[in-house]
């Protein structure tokens, strides 16, 4: 399907219009009704509950933000749904309850994470709980495997792949060169098919993504634009940026 025109109209707020300071950590409600307020789309992240819940979550471990010592994946959404975030009144709520919270007010990009271990477990559930919304809502991820299975969990939602040319993320040391070649390169395009693409700003311009515009009408979307200069490079290189840090 072609990419509808909403997913790149506005600004997208990276993990919602977050500032802890203020009391709105990232990827909770509080920071997703400031996207709102400001009129904002908003791109957020899911991870995958004990008991099969999509948990609206950026890490895999819930220590970085609760100081939890443990995984999300060896909580229940109920037990998750208790911890505070960053020290505000914030929790993690789960996929339903933070599209509840937009109300179909704006957009939302939602990115599926993997472990890149064929585990469809997640996307099963955040392709049901968007089929489900009655509002402009998009799916991406960095795994290819999760992107052609969203083609036929949910064919009429917008897909997208997450990436980067430049890999020095860790995480990307357990994938064989041929896999890494691949991701950085779209080599997977036959099977995913992606509506847009999410590359990471300061490897724009490159070849994958110049050729998706340019031949296949293909939207990008730039990440994550924190700096002016990087917010040019966005705007001469990409449909729409993802941004933190300031308010366009």
């Amino acid at each position: 399907m072609a990419a509808p025109d909403w997913l790149t109209a506005r600004p997208i707020a990276h993990r919602g219009l977050h500032d802890r300071a203020a009391g709105r950590p990232e990827n909770t409600l509080a920071a997703a009704r400031a996207a709102v307020a400001g009129g904002f789309a908003i791109e957020c992240d899911v991870q995958l509950s004990q008991d099969g819940e999509a948990m609206v979550f950026h890490d895999a471990a819930l220590g970085r933000l609760t100081g939890a010592s443990a995984a999300v994946a060896e909580r229940s959404a109920a037990d998750l749904g208790t911890l505070a975030i960053g020290g505000t009144a914030e929790t993690i709520p789960t996929l339903p309850a933070f599209l509840a919270a937009v109300a179909g007010a704006v957009p939302v990009v939602i990115e599926v994470k993997s472990r890149y271990d064929g585990d469809l477990r997640l996307v099963t559930r955040a392709a049901a709980v968007a089929l489900a919304y009655d509002g402009p809502v998009a799916l991406k991820s960095f795994d290819p495997q999760v992107v052609a299975a969203l083609r036929d969990l949910c064919p009429t939602i917008p897909r997208g792949i997450v990436a980067e040319t430049t890999q020095d993320d860790p995480a990307y040391a357990a994938l064989p060169p041929t896999m890494r070649l691949a991701l950085s390169n779209v080599l997977h395009f036959a099977e995913t098919r992606p509506d847009f693409l999410s590359w990471r700003v300061d490897d724009l311009p490159c070849a994958p993504t110049y050729l998706c515009r340019l031949l296949g009408r293909i939207p990008v979307m730039a990440w994550t634009v924190r700096t002016e200069d990087q917010r040019a490079r966005a705007g001469t290189h990409a449909d729409q940026m993802v941004f933190e840090g300031f308010v366009p």
